[in-house]
C-alpha cells in the first residue's frame, strides 16, 4: 500500500502531567469538532464483509504529542499567531459537565490565564510543525 502524505496536518498536544484517563477524554474531545468545522477531513463511512455499516473517521492521521505545561502555553501562542483553527481543553473543564458550563468555563478566564492542558490544531503541515516546535510525540 502506498503512503500518502498529506498536506494538512491534525495534532493534539497534550500536557505531560495529566493521569492516563485524562489525556484520552482531552484528546477525544478536542478532535471532535474537526469534522464539522472542516469536512473535508472526514472520509467515506466503513462497511464490513458482511454488510454492517461504521460511520466515517478521519481521512488522515491525528498525531499526539506532549510536553510541559509552558511548552503548551507556547504552542498556544505560536497557533494563535499563525492563526491556526484550534481547539483548547482547559483544566477547569474536568470539574464540569456539559458543553455550556464548558464554554462559560473557558469565557470566563483571560488568554494569558488559561490554564491549559490540551490543544488540538489544523492546518498546513508547515505551520503546525512550527507550533508544536519542541513538542515529543506522546509513548
Amino acid at each position: 500500500m502506498e503512503q500518502v502524505r498529506f498536506p494538512t496536518k491534525i495534532a493534539v498536544f497534550l500536557r505531560e502531567d495529566l493521569e492516563t484517563w485524562q489525556r484520552l477524554n482531552v484528546t477525544a474531545f478536542l478532535v471532535s469538532g474537526l469534522g464539522t468545522t472542516f469536512p473535508e477531513v472526514v472520509g467515506e463511512p466503513y462497511s464490513d464483509a458482511d454488510g454492517a455499516e461504521y460511520l466515517p473517521m478521519f481521512r488522515q492521521p491525528v498525531l499526539v504529542f506532549e510536553g510541559t505545561k509552558e511548552e503548551l502555553t507556547l504552542a498556544h501562542s505560536r497557533a494563535l499567531g499563525r492563526e491556526l483553527p484550534m481547539s483548547i481543553f482547559t483544566w477547569d473543564l474536568f470539574a464540569t459537565g456539559n458543553d455550556q458550563d464548558n464554554r462559560a468555563a473557558v469565557a470566563a478566564v483571560p488568554q494569558s490565564q488559561l490554564d491549559l492542558v490540551g490543544l488540538a490544531v489544523y492546518g498546513p503541515r508547515n505551520a503546525v510543525d512550527k507550533t508544536l516546535k519542541g513538542a515529543r510525540m506522546h509513548r
